[in-house]
């Protein structure tokens, strides 16, 4: 991982260098000494060489178990939620929603992560943050069961502030052809199977910073009893990773389709995988969203359509099964510790003119 950047005109009177222009080429040396560490723990047999080369290698000839394999592609970012991050002072967490954020986009299809590569933008390198950055990412990379093969940090003075930074990602997944999920699996009387959010994850942080802090006057410090905890604390809590029990899933029972819960909301990512003449009827008084979630709603005086078009509410993944899998499936995700129910149906689309309708209401 290297820092680059775009250059910017040395005061007058001096002598033009890139340290001028405000990079520190040995700041971004140190930061990479610093990541190597986590790096290596962020890996798979299939991983050749080491941190260091210009591009990650991995093995290919892994792929031949595989009849047809197709590799699946990713890439993603965390919005604003790096706002908080950077004024929290809290660096190790925001790796973990990047990776949450592109492997369980890889694993709706059916794809098991295989690598991801990062990007970390900084107006200025300090090398501890950055290597807590991707302390986070690799943990991330560890629960996802993927590698981290490379990436690159680089520093912008002077489009960014010192403090500032940004971070993004890219995956790459395996599925065999034959076993792709999506909505041509999709069956009249197949059931919704609701995945808990750990929390907000890493959407609709515009929404809720604009909320919290411009409208409702709360600071990052203070402390909520509905929530537990600070506000700060509890938009810090990383996005939950699902792959590995998505994966697992796929091997206990049959799984016609996956639904990643991100921006958009429930009912506009579930329609992503729903046949234009079937129709997912989702019950929310199947579940509680967390205190989080009726903060915002309170503080904002934000309206339950606003609210579910733009966060999760509580429901981070979606699978769709058949009905005789449904206990299999339950059981599946209990084992691992993944909180998970029944929220709904397919139906015909009949009179329905949408793909996916959200009826009744949560429990007080």
């Amino acid at each position: 991982m290297s820092a680059e950047s775009f250059e910017r005109a040395p005061d007058a009177g001096t002598s033009a260098s890139y340290a001028a222009a405000g990079v520190d080429i040995e700041a971004g040396d140190r930061a990479v000494d610093l990541m190597k560490q986590w790096v290596k723990k962020a890996t798979r047999p299939e991983v050749v060489g080491g941190l260091g080369g210009f591009a990650g290698l991995f093995d290919a000839s892994a792929l031949k178990r595989y009849e047809r394999p197709l590799l699946a592609s990713a890439t993603d970012g965390v919005g604003t939620k790096v706002d908080i991050a950077r004024r929290m002072g809290v660096y190790d967490t925001i790796g973990h929603d990047l990776v949450g954020m592109v492997v369980d986009d890889l694993v709706v299809c059916g794809a098991e992560p295989l690598f991801m590569t990062d990007y970390i933008c900084v107006g200025k390198v300090y090398p501890e943050r950055v290597a807590a950055i991707v302390k986070g990412i690799a943990e991330g990379c560890v629960l996802a069961g993927c590698a981290l093969v490379g990436g690159e940090t680089a520093e912008h003075p002077g489009l960014l502030g010192a403090d500032d930074f940004d971070v993004a990602g890219a995956g790459t997944g395996v599925v065999e052809a034959d076993r792709v999920l999506g909505a041509d699996r999709i069956r009249t009387g197949d059931v919704v199977l609701a995945m808990a959010s750990s929390g907000l994850h890493s959407n609709g942080y515009s929404l809720v910073r604009h909320v919290l802090f411009d409208r409702a006057g709360m600071s990052l410090d203070q402390r909520v009893e509905e929530l537990g905890r600070t506000v700060g604390e509890e938009l810090l809590e990383p996005t939950k990773i699902y792959s590995l029990d998505c994966l697992a899933l796929t091997r206990t029972t049959d799984v016609h389709a996956f639904s990643h819960i991100t921006g958009g909301g429930l009912a506009n990512n579930l329609a992503r995988v729903i046949p234009d003449h079937l129709h997912a009827a989702v019950d929310r008084s199947t579940w509680t969203p967390g205190a989080v979630f009726d903060l915002v709603g309170k503080a904002g005086q934000v309206e339950r359509l606003e609210l579910e078009k733009t966060l999760n509410m509580g429901v981070g993944m979606i699978a769709v099964v058949p009905p005789e899998a449904v206990d299999v499936a339950l059981a599946t995700l209990a084992d691992r510790g993944v909180d998970a129910w029944v929220s709904g149906e397919i139906v015909e689309r009949g009179a329905h003119t949408e793909a996916v309708t959200l009826t009744g209401d949560h429990p007080a």
